[in-house]
């Protein structure tokens, strides 16, 4: 695809060649009929007149001047120009279901009177471990964390230091129990759009991973949206989903770390703990939208079968790493320039060796 790119400004281009380009051809049309005799006499002096011709030559001059001054340019891709690499959004659900404690390895343990024993850990112990886990089994790649409870927000930019991917990790906790709003499993949806966007446009052979770590659990009445949206721009990744289907209760979370901290109520018997359940089913849906697999995650088993095989390389040939360029057309013009200048020279050199005439 073709185009200028105006090393000099259009409208210097315009105002310095347009009149020059006027006198020119005023000056050959003018010539031009004094050649045809239309009753005009031509006075012959000690310096040459240009002729019509000269004049036309002129104008070409300026003409082909001009469009070196607008340079004319060419699209061009070069393949395989870009670096290629991987990067990895991490959105976790820090909502208050995420504390429930229905994850990990071990005995069962029963947590209030008349519930089922379930895993000793909260869902979110599981979620500080395969982020770390899959940060270690992608090394070199970009990171960055998305999080969200009753609003949404990027905790940590992109970046290649693992370090700060683990730190976050060792710190996140779940939403503070008085603010939270219900949980939508799209609350994220728009912050990770414009973050896959932007680092698609910055870096587009850059190979893009998102991993979803939630409950899947939805308490908000409000219609949701669909992760499709945000599939194109996705490589690879996965969901992975967190507790049990049998539910388990949640302590409350007032900012400050107590591990004895009491259970949230159930709102119909506040005698009773709330219980948070698993919909394993929501996460489907959102996998299948994201065009990723599903895994349920019940304990801290490695992680690094949900990239094996992973080769940014083959995942990149679409042509993603070619890098689009334009190319300068300015020579072919400059060499006509070039010839004209030198017929310009040319004649002048000739008219000035004639002998000079006594009117």
């Amino acid at each position: 695809m073709t185009g200028l790119e105006g090393v000099v400004p259009v409208g210097v281009v315009l105002a310095t060649a347009l009149p020059v380009l006027a006198l020119c051809v005023g000056q050959a049309l003018g010539l031009a009929l004094v050649r045809r005799g239309r009753g005009l006499r031509v006075t012959r002096s000690d310096v040459p007149r240009a002729g019509a011709a000269t004049w036309a030559r002129r104008a070409a001059l300026v003409v082909v001047l001009a469009v070196v001054g607008l340079t004319p340019t060419t699209g061009a891709t070069q393949q395989g120009g870009a670096s290629v690499g991987v990067q990895v959004w991490f959105v976790v659900d820090r909502t208050g279901s995420m504390a429930a404690e229905d994850w990990g390895p071990g005995d069962l343990v029963v947590r209030a009177p008349g519930l089922a024993p379930v895993p000793a850990d909260q869902r979110l112990d599981g979620v500080r471990h395969d982020v770390v886990s899959l940060a270690r089994d992608v090394p070199g790649a970009s990171y960055t964390v998305i999080a969200f409870a009753d609003e949404a927000g990027t905790q940590l930019p992109l970046t290649q230091d693992s370090t700060a991917v683990r730190a976050w990790a060792q710190t996140v906790t779940q939403e503070v129990t008085a603010g939270s709003s219900g949980t939508r499993r799209d609350r994220a949806l728009d912050v990770l759009l414009r973050s896959l966007q932007d680092a698609r446009d910055l870096d587009p052979a850059m190979v893009r991973l998102v991993f979803y770590l939630s409950d899947g659990e939805q308490t908000s009445d409000a219609e949701v949206a669909s992760f499709a949206q945000v599939a194109e721009l996705v490589d690879g990744g996965a969901v992975l989903g967190y507790g049990t289907a049998e539910g388990a209760p949640m302590r409350r979370f007032d900012g400050t770390v107590d591990p004895d901290a009491p259970y949230i109520p159930d709102p119909d018997d506040p005698s009773r703990p709330a219980l948070s359940y698993a919909d394993e089913t929501t996460l489907r849906e959102v996998a299948a939208e994201l065009g990723v697999p599903y895994v349920h995650r019940d304990g801290p088993s490695p992680t690094a079968d949900l990239v094996a095989g992973l080769d940014p390389e083959a995942v990149a040939a679409d042509g993603r790493s070619d890098v689009a360029t334009r190319r300068h057309l300015v020579w072919p013009f400059a060499l006509v320039a070039g010839v004209l200048l030198a017929a310009e020279a040319w004649a002048w050199a000739r008219a000035s060796s004639r002998p000079r005439r006594s009117r």
